[in-house]
């Protein structure tokens, strides 16, 4: 049976377990909601780096055997708890019936933990790179290491560019989707077992997670835009050209501010048009969006901040402080 969800309403999340910010991903599970693998996921650069046909095909087949080995006669298991997105707060405050974005699924998870004062920064950090531990993936067969970094956990543990991850974390891997999921649930700290297949011997060992081991670029999430504060301004990138135009770096800062002016910003008097360049004579090297996750990262809310700004051939410092609610 082929199932297809396009709203969170009412799905149950301890089944429905993935990475919200994505535009689509897909389980593959039986009846009884085992799930035998995922397929998904993305890096910062696109989403179809790894959704591939020949990457789905087989993450399908390596559902289906392991679906094969199942027992016919299975024990008597207690049924999983439910639990859905309308149980926060913040779902309560929709219009009944309201469509329920899955990216708001962290949003409102994160207020809920922000009120009872259990969030930190380190929840940010969902569903890790496999090149976070230095495993680039074949797009084509998504537990197939591609390369492998330099002096990184993935070559410390002695994984090599051909061998097939088979697991980790204790999880089946067959997909780039899995893998991220096994990280995701891997400690910020500490160790993780992996075991791969290497002309055709089975090889374990063990990951070596250090300390900020999960940080990797957000920019692309749709929930990142939930994180306070919001410096308030937003627009497309310069293009190479107009940056060497105006004499300005071709990997520096420059966009375009939008149409839309938030309140904060046009109080401050950011204009349409504007070219914002950085703030607090900071030399930035990022993209609009790095430049939006960079201030919810490094600033608080009430924070005086002093925009860098490009009009009309012009440099203006424009002074704003932070606020809590940018629109």
């Amino acid at each position: 049976m082929l199932l297809r969800l396009v709203n969170a309403r009412g799905a149950n999340l301890n089944v429905f377990d993935f990475d919200y910010d994505l535009t689509w991903a897909a389980f593959f599970m039986n009846a009884d909601e085992k799930i035998y693998g995922r397929f998904g996921g993305r890096d910062a650069a696109s989403p179809d780096t790894y959704l591939t046909l020949a990457g789905l095909k087989h993450a399908m087949r390596e559902a289906l055997a392991a679906h094969r080995k199942e027992p016919k006669e299975k024990p008597k298991q207690d049924a999983k708890p439910v639990r859905t997105v309308e149980e926060y707060p913040a779902a309560k405050r929709l219009k009944p019936n309201a469509c329920i974005h899955c990216h708001q699924v962290y949003d409102f998870s994160r207020e809920e933990m922000k009120s009872a004062a259990k969030w930190t920064q380190e929840e940010i950090w969902v569903y890790p790179l496999p090149e976070n531990v230095g495993l680039t993936l074949d797009a084509e067969q998504g537990n197939k290491v591609k390369a492998v970094a330099e002096k990184s956990p993935a070559a410390k543990a002695g994984l090599k560019p051909g061998d097939v991850v088979k697991s980790l974390n204790e999880l089946p891997v067959a997909s780039f989707a899995d893998v991220q999921y096994a990280l995701h649930r891997a400690p910020a700290k500490g160790q993780v077992v992996v075991s791969w297949q290497r002309d055709g011997k089975t090889m374990t060992a063990e990951l070596a997670l250090v300390e900020g081991w999960r940080k990797t670029d957000i920019s692309w999430r749709a929930s990142m835009w939930g994180l306070e504060p919001s410096p308030c301004v937003h627009g497309k990138d310069l293009t190479p050209e107009e940056k060497k135009t105006l004499g300005i770096s071709e990997k520096a800062l420059a966009f375009r501010q939008g149409n839309f002016v938030p309140a904060p910003s046009r109080e401050a008097r950011i204009k349409q048009d504007d070219i914002i360049l950085g703030i607090d004579n900071k030399q930035l090297e990022m993209t609009m969006l790095q430049f939006n996750v960079y201030v919810r990262l490094n600033y608080k809310v009430g924070d005086r901040i002093t925009f860098h700004v490009l009009r009309n051939g012009k440099r203006l410092e424009i002074p704003m402080t932070l606020p809590r609610k940018a629109f």
